[in-house]
Order: structure tokens, then sequence, then C-alpha cells
């Protein structure tokens, strides 16, 4: 037989039904036969603070209890005939939480998901006889380059337990992304498995830079493809293509290459090129000598 539920749940008769809710959730996280295997008196003492939580979780229940209706086990009281009526046990033959073959506890404005999501599993899943539980979802992070996730890829993370995945990773997936592989996490007891969350980092590149979906790069030019306009090679994350220099082109200029950037938001951007003119890494006396006289006669302040 349950016991007074304002003394197993720990609160005074007066207590408003916020103050119950809130002892019930912290005691049944304390209580729960997952975090405390084989503990028969925890698990006891779980059955009778879910029984009282049913009688004070509920209005009606609650106000039938304190006007003597119903015991502590929810059976209304008969009077002349010395009890309650059979099927009183919390935990009754139909393995519910209720009072009563087959019943369940009320648990009225409390987030089962939430309170048992510590335990690897939804409240609704649960059987309350066996208790058994999804297994708990495991995460993990995975390193991946910028031109895998504008391509796609599949990569293998490997596990602290030593398991390893192939994870195939979406055409253009994005930072912080998470990949869900349904059934790989923890182990379930008697129910299916967790899964394994794996979230990505897209590693910094030495070439690109993004701005949203588009992609930026310096693109060094030499002084005669500047002056005379060239076609000349350039990087993109998917190989390498010919981009026009158009002729009289300074540094600073940005050139834009369509569809050739990351993603965002499931649209593709593009590569902005900014041209940085170069002089030859040797020293070149043609080029000095014609500088020279280009200063004489023709002498310009850049910006003015």
């Amino acid at each position: 037989m349950a016991g007074d539920p304002y003394k197993e749940l720990g609160v005074s008769k007066g207590a408003s039904a916020d103050e119950i809710k809130k002892a019930f959730r912290k005691l049944a996280k304390e209580l729960h036969p997952d975090k405390n295997p084989g503990d028969k008196i925890t698990e006891d003492k779980f059955k009778r603070v879910t029984a009282a939580f049913d009688i004070l979780g509920d209005k009606d229940k609650r106000a039938k209890y304190d006007a003597g209706q119903i015991d502590n086990d929810g059976n209304e009281q008969h009077r002349g005939f010395g009890g309650g009526r059979p099927g009183g046990n919390p935990f009754g033959q139909g393995g519910g939480f209720g009072g009563g073959p087959g019943g369940r506890a009320n648990f009225e404005g409390v987030d089962l998901d939430d309170l048992f999501g510590m335990f690897g599993g939804s409240g609704r899943q649960r059987g309350a006889r066996d208790f058994s539980s999804r297994g708990q979802d495991v995460k993990a992070t995975l390193d991946i380059s910028l031109e895998d996730a504008i391509a796609g890829a599949t990569r293998r993370i490997q596990f602290s337990d030593g398991r390893t995945l192939d994870v195939t990773i979406p055409k253009g997936a994005s930072e912080g992304q998470t990949i869900r592989l349904r059934g790989q996490g923890a182990p379930g007891r008697g129910a299916e498995n967790g899964d394994a969350l794996i979230e990505l980092k897209i590693e910094t590149h030495p070439i690109y830079k993004r701005d949203g979906a588009d992609l930026t790069m310096d693109l060094p030019v030499s002084v005669p493809d500047a002056v005379l306009g060239a076609k000349v090679r350039v990087p993109t994350p998917e190989g390498v293509v010919q981009m026009t220099i158009p002729a009289g082109s300074n540094s600073g200029k940005v050139l834009r290459l369509k569809g050739r950037g990351a993603f965002a938001q499931g649209k593709r951007g593009d590569l902005l090129a900014k041209l940085a003119v170069t002089l030859p890494d040797e020293p070149d006396t043609e080029l000095t000598k014609f500088a020279e006289d280009w200063r004489v006669k023709r002498p310009y302040t850049p910006g003015r």
C-alpha cells in the first residue's frame, strides 16, 4: 500500500500544482530504475512516487483525496465496507502506472519525453514492468574539407569505442549541419538502438574565404597580363578554369566566376577573384629601365 502522497513527494498539503510537478520530476529522475539498475528499494520508492503523483498531479483526484473520498492508492473509500476496491496496486496487473488493472498515471502538465530523455528514450516507449528503453544517441564531430562540403563525399569516422562508420556527406553541406545515422548509437534495452549524430565542421581553406555562399580569393597576375589583358588559369573548388583578365586591370579589381562558390540555404554562390598585380620575383633590368623612362615621361599619382 502506498504512503501519504504528500509525504512521498516531500511537499506540504498547501503546495501548488507547479511545486508538486517540480518535486515529482526531481524524484523521478533520481529514482528511475534505468539510473539505479537492480536496486529494488529505489525501484519501490520510484513506484510510490509515481503513484503519489498520479493522485496529486490530477486536480480532481487531489480534491477527492483531500476530502477522504479516495485512499493513498487512489481507490474509492466505501463507508461501511472497510476498504477500497481491489486492484489498487500502483503497478497493477496490466503493468501500467495507474491504480487498477492496465492503469496509467496521469502526468498532466509533465512532458514525459523531457522527463525520461536523460535515460536514452521516450517515456511513452517504456514498459512499466521491465523499463525497456531506447538506446542513447551518440554525438561526434567530423572535420571535412571545403571541397567535400561543396561536391559531397564519403568519409570514415571512428568512435571512442573503436567502431568506424562511413558517413555520406551530401552535396552542398553546410557548417554545423548534423547527419543522423539511424540505429548506430548506443544499444537499446529491450528497444531500438539510438542514433549517431555527426556534426560537420568545415576546415579553414588555404586559398578561399567564405562570405555566405560566396567564396573570395586573391589572384596574382603579372604586369603584362594586367596591362594587355589575358586568359589566366584560376583554381576553383572543383578544378582549374580559365578566366579573362581585361586589359588595363589594376590590383583590387574583382572578377566574378558565377556558380563556383559554396552553398548557403541550398543555393550556390559565386567565386570572387581579387586581382593582385605582381612584379617578378627576380629584378628585371628591362622592366626597371621602362619604369624609369615612364616615370620621367608620364608621371602620375594613383588615386589623385
